[in-house]
């Protein structure tokens, strides 16, 4: 299980560039079908433009999957340099379309590679990030006494509480990060001289939370 930053919401920017408008907008997508999905909507939004240049990385390192094109731009001026900048980033599941408005100067090739480059990165600049981990969701049962110490635990180990229930004893759910859990429960051994432990009832290898 890896842990990678993703997108954490739709980001829009816009750069001029010698009269033409170049509007980069970025997102999260989660598969191939969903970056399809967001390409489409961005060339409904703006159906008068003159090109939507997409690149996306679906997944991330040994198992992503990367695309681009360069929507009737000249090859290799618009979707390479998009998907090289995105490559660069240390971000995964991600998608972005540069919609350009053509103002009526022809940019050249070396021109083109530096606008789309540049719409690619002003977007990246501003784009709030998340980050894809692995968790475990785990019970813990505890006696009312403890109550106030195990939840300083909790927080110490970044333990994010999903629920409590108070009963006979109080039933707490939480969200960890996998590498954080084990210290935990050393910790719950060490406090109740081994009487309580928590349990993994779930394990999620991509979990999104904001960075």
């Amino acid at each position: 299980m890896q842990r990678y930053r993703i997108p954490a919401e739709k980001t829009r920017t816009e750069i001029m560039v010698v009269n033409s408008r170049f509007i980069a907008t970025a997102a999260p997508v989660f598969s191939v079908e969903e970056a399809r999905e967001f390409i489409h909507a961005i060339r409904q939004e703006f159906s008068d433009a003159s090109h939507h240049v997409p690149a996306f990385l679906v997944g991330f390192g040994q198992s992503v999957t990367a695309h681009c094109s360069d929507d009737g731009e000249p090859s290799g001026t618009a979707g390479r340099p998009a998907l090289a900048v995105l490559q660069g980033s240390g971000l995964g599941d991600i998608a972005v379309v540069v919609t350009r408005y053509f103002g009526g100067t022809r940019l050249g090739t070396g021109g083109l590679v530096r606008a789309y480059t540049a719409a690619v990165k002003a977007v990246l600049e501003i784009l709030p990030l998340a980050e894809k981990v692995p968790t475990h969701t785990v019970m813990l049962v505890i006696p009312y006494s403890l109550y106030e110490q195990v939840k300083l635990i909790i927080q110490e180990f970044k333990g994010k509480v999903l629920d409590e229930d108070f009963g006979g004893d109080i039933t707490i759910s939480i969200q960890f990060q996998v590498e954080q859990f084990e210290s935990f429960n050393a910790r719950m051994i060490e406090l109740t001289r081994g009487k309580i432990k928590a349990e993994i009832v779930d394990t999620n290898p991509e979990t999104i939370m904001p960075i």
